[in-house]
C-alpha cells in the first residue's frame, strides 16, 4: 500500500457507511465498472419532482480510493440535479488532471495525492460517473 495515496483522509472517507447500500425502491439505478481494476459502484437514488436527487445511496466493491470516492459523492449529491452532477464529475476530472486548481466539493482535496498517478484517477471518478449517469437511468 502506498502510504502518500492512502493518507487518514481517505481511510476516513471509505470507513463513512452512512450512504451505504440500496434504495428500494429506487427512482435511478446505474452501475458503472472498470474492467482494468474490477472496481465496481452502484448508485441508487430518488428523485424529486424537480429533477434534483431526494436521497442517495451507493454499493462499492472496489480499492479504498474507490469507497472514499463513492463516500464522498453520497455525501454530496442531495439537491443536485443533471448539470450540476455533470459539472461536479467534470470537475474532479478537471482536478484530477491539474487543470484545476480546486475540487468541486470541500474534502475532496484528500485525493491530492491521486494526481501525480494517471493509473488512479478512474478509481476516483467512477463514483462521479455514476453519479452523472443517474440522471438517465430513471425507472
Amino acid at each position: 500500500m502506498n502510504d502518500d495515496l492512502y493518507q487518514r483522509a481517505i481511510v476516513d472517507l471509505a470507513r463513512d457507511a452512512s450512504r451505504a447500500g440500496t434504495l428500494d425502491p429506487a427512482g435511478a439505478s446505474v452501475t458503472r465498472d472498470n474492467p482494468l481494476c474490477g472496481d465496481r459502484v452502484t448508485m441508487t437514488a430518488s428523485l424529486a419532482a424537480d429533477g434534483t436527487v431526494a436521497e442517495i445511496r451507493h454499493r462499492t466493491r472496489g480499492c479504498l480510493l474507490c469507497e472514499a470516492a463513492a463516500a464522498l459523492v453520497a455525501a454530496n449529491a442531495g439537491a443536485l440535479d443533471r448539470d450540476r452532477a455533470q459539472a461536479a464529475q467534470a470537475g474532479m476530472r478537471a482536478y484530477l488532471r491539474g487543470e484545476a486548481a480546486q475540487p468541486p466539493w470541500p474534502g475532496a482535496e484528500a485525493f491530492a495525492p491521486v494526481r501525480s498517478r494517471k493509473s488512479r484517477h478512474d478509481c476516483v471518478t467512477l463514483a462521479f460517473d455514476a453519479l452523472a449517469g443517474l440522471f438517465d437511468a430513471r425507472s
